[in-house]
């Protein structure tokens, strides 16, 4: 009978063998709290957490997030569970060819936008607005993100997910344009914690993974939008594919296929046997000039912004009523009934009215959020008889 932590055993020996000097090994993971079942199973660290975070509530919630269009009935526009499924299939990609950990990749790209809330950044920019004028800082889905999974799942208990893993999350960081990235390897979760607080004190704050996989997936993640959101832009004629700027379209391609193979060649090209990551200095440049084109012609394009004022007004809306809730105990409020039925009574008592209903809402699905507007805000039938 084969004896599955020899298998492990070997598994980690591969690693040694196989994996990069610069990769993350296994046997390196770091958790907050010892698990005798982790040590002692078949199952590698990195893995382990990838499973978790493929479970855990948040990812479920992934379905009905919007990526780049909410609002808009299109069965092929591209949902925030198809970019973190593109996203790890990328960095994957790229880290086979790097011989970098692939589980720990595949973690933190599962994970990297677990804190979004609902509407994409439109969304994000209301709620951290309204978090601020509150007073508890603002709202960065980065921060959020390691919040969920450290403080929210399993009813407050948290995964105990591994410092590399939430680390890559923390600083993953898709808008900033970045041609080359290199890891700075010493942190602990002291390190994260402070780093949380500094970023959240100041937004533009620059912070850099632990991991070259951390470094990997903060750069695949532009990667895995950029063409991608394109695409989409095409399909809802915001754009045509002939408009693209000649740099891009020549050096990287004017489909999303093209644009993707031409960034990934580059990137494993010009990291191979590297303590970075990074592009040729002229598919980076042409890189930045196609994300100038998606910010001007798409991201902030304001005929896909026409209902966000409507949506700002909701936001806050939401808002007060559920602190009231909170205040008065409203038991059949949704903030009880969704969110605070499952949690464990010590998350209610930690944090302030504030903090739970930022949770709450950043928890949110698009669909689920329109419902609840729906719902507490307008006109509901009522039954034909009353008892």
């Amino acid at each position: 009978m084969v004896n599955l932590g020899e298998l492990r055993q070997i598994l980690d020996r591969q690693e040694e063998s196989w994996l990069s000097l610069y990769a993350t090994r296994s046997t390196q993971a770091i958790r907050r709290r010892f698990e005798e079942r982790i040590a002692e199973g078949h199952r590698q660290n990195f893995a382990v957490d990838a499973d978790r975070i493929l479970h855990s509530r948040a990812y479920t919630r992934y379905i009905d997030k919007t990526q780049v269009f909410y609002l808009i009935d299109h069965e092929h526009i591209s949902h925030r569970v198809l970019h973190v499924q593109l996203l790890s299939k990328i960095a994957r990609t790229i880290g086979r060819f790097l011989r970098l950990n692939e589980d720990l990749l595949e973690a933190i790209a599962l994970g990297h936008d677990i804190g979004h809330p609902p509407f994409g950044h439109d969304g994000e920019r209301i709620l951290s607005a309204i978090c601020e004028s509150r007073g508890i800082g603002p709202f960065l889905h980065s921060v959020q993100g390691v919040w969920f999974l450290e403080r929210v799942e399993k009813g407050g208990r948290g995964l105990n997910l591994t410092l590399q893993v939430l680390d890559g999350i923390l600083c993953h960081d898709g808008e900033t344009h970045l041609e080359r990235l290199a890891p700075d390897r010493e942190k602990t979760f002291a390190n994260l914690e402070e780093e949380m607080r500094a970023k959240t004190a100041d937004p533009r704050l620059p912070i850099k993974p632990m991991t070259l996989e951390g470094c990997v997936v903060r750069l695949a993640d532009t990667i895995s939008y950029i063409g991608r959101d394109l695409e989409d832009a095409i399909t809802l004629n915001l754009v045509k594919r002939e408009e693209l700027p000649s740099q891009a379209a020549q050096r990287l391609g004017r489909t999303n296929g093209a644009i993707v193979y031409s960034l990934v060649a580059d990137l494993i090209t010009h990291s191979f046997e590297k303590n970075y990551v990074g592009y040729s200095p002229e598919v980076g440049q042409a890189l930045k000039g196609l994300k100038e084109f998606n910010y001007e012609r798409i991201y902030n394009n304001p005929l896909i912004k026409a209902e966000t004022p409507k949506i700002e007004g909701l936001f806050a809306s939401m808002w007060t009523r559920f602190i009231r809730d909170l205040e008065e105990r409203r038991l059949d409020s949704p903030i009880w009934r969704d969110y605070l039925s499952s949690m464990d009574p010590v998350y209610l008592e930690n944090y302030r009215p504030g903090e739970i209903v930022r949770d709450f809402m950043a928890s949110m699905t698009d669909a689920y959020f329109l419902k609840q507007s729906g719902e507490l805000f307008f006109p509901q039938p009522l039954p034909w008889r009353f008892a």
